[in-house]
């Protein structure tokens, strides 16, 4: 357990607040804006209590210099929207002019810096770096759940400096991971998608020892099948994997793990809208035919599992759920986690992105706001922005 923001006595000192709103936009208008929406209960925390607060946050890719692509004034333009008041975006995230802005605010007050990754050293975790942005606070807050698996100089570096414990975000994706993990309501069952079996094999290893039943599909699954022996024509497959994806499926079959794989996929001759597709045999795609999607028996099935659980942990989509017509299979097990009375706890990125699409997100237990943060932290590596705060 760490120490979180209720934990320290914040009334009129600076807090340094690392979030999250590396959010998607579209020619300098947010398109989702559920980060920011997350990071409210801290920031509001925190100016109720009169600290004066220096929200800090990276944004998309610049390479380490400014970029007016990247500019994070309509983060600050949202902030203000959401919290009815101005927020005012600072030159720089360091600097005399920040320090300058800084020293003027009162208690209540709250500013956003701008893009940290307009700095090479924040990438590089330099200690300097580290050093001016802890100067200007007294203390450290980390609500950055999706960047906590980077040691960055804004997510431990200043921690060296000033006193770190966790926000009501990072708090709260910890207790929802964490207790579909250690402590599930039963049955427990593991929904795992994506492209690449060799991304997720600690992860699957690890829920091997606590899963009842795992349900497969994505790209990963005709790994799965070909390693069965399965024809799954052109669709995706990691040669250098079969062995692993072998022994996974042999070591599930010696705990008595139920392990699915789809019976039958959507097949397509390109991975692109407009392809032709057909409901095909997962044992049986035709050559040249690539999978795009579970089919709608595997669909069925994997739904009725859902409905059967007490907590459902889900990271990965079905299959290309970006074009319309390869977005059943995702949309069945959003739509029956979306009807079950299960602890339903839904990892970042993508499967993030497809519940939000669908309209779904508020009928989930939790969605998890980081992508590679959650799946590392579903391994069980230790993060290292949440390794650096102080203990409870």
């Amino acid at each position: 357990m760490k120490k979180t923001v209720r934990d320290i006595d914040v009334s009129g000192r600076r807090v340094l607040v690392r979030c999250d709103f590396n959010v998607p936009m579209e020619g300098g208008r947010i398109t989702d804006d559920r980060r920011i929406r997350e990071s409210l209960p801290t920031i509001r925390y925190l100016l109720e209590r009169g600290a004066r607060v220096i929200l800090s946050s990276h944004f998309g890719r610049p390479k380490g210099r400014p970029d007016p692509a990247f500019t994070l004034a309509p983060v600050a333009e949202r902030i203000g929207t959401l919290l009815e008041r101005s927020v005012p975006l600072l030159p720089d995230c360091v600097g005399p002019a920040v320090e300058d802005a800084v020293a003027r605010m009162a208690a209540g007050d709250v500013v956003l810096l701008e893009n940290l990754r307009f700095h090479p050293e924040e990438e590089a975790n330099a200690p300097g770096f580290a050093a001016r942005l802890a100067a200007l606070a007294d203390l450290f807050v980390n609500d950055a759940f999706g960047t906590a698996h980077r040691a960055h100089a804004s997510t431990v570096g200043v921690a060296a400096h000033l006193p770190a414990v966790a926000g009501l975000l990072l708090e709260k994706e910890l207790a929802h991971l964490g207790q579909a993990l250690d402590s599930p309501v039963r049955p427990f069952v593991a929904i795992l998608g994506g492209k690449k079996v060799s991304d997720k094999i600690g992860v699957i290893r690890r829920l091997l020892d606590r899963a009842d039943t795992l349900l497969v599909g994505g790209g990963m699954a005709y790994t799965f099948l070909r390693a069965q022996g399965r024809e799954i024509g052109a669709s995706i497959c990691e040669q250098d994997s079969l062995g692993l994806a072998a022994a996974l499926l042999a070591e599930a079959a010696r705990r008595g793990v139920g392990f699915e794989l789809p019976a039958d996929v959507v097949a397509a001759t390109a991975v692109e809208a407009g392809a032709d597709h057909q409901v095909v045999d997962a044992a049986a795609i035709p050559p040249g035919w690539a999978g795009v999607d579970i089919g709608p028996r595997t669909a069925a099935r994997f739904a009725g599992i859902v409905r059967g659980a007490g907590t459902v942990l889900w990271n990965g989509p079905m299959g290309v759920f970006e074009i319309p017509a390869f977005a059943g299979g995702t949309r069945a097990v959003a739509e029956a986690m979306a009807d079950s009375s299960a602890v339903t706890v839904v990892g970042g990125g993508d499967t993030a992105a497809a519940v939000e699409a669908f309209g779904l997100a508020g009928r989930m237990t939790h969605i998890s706001t980081g992508g590679g943060a959650s799946l590392e932290f579903l391994e069980g590596r230790e993060l290292p922005g949440i390794a650096v705060l102080q203990d409870a």
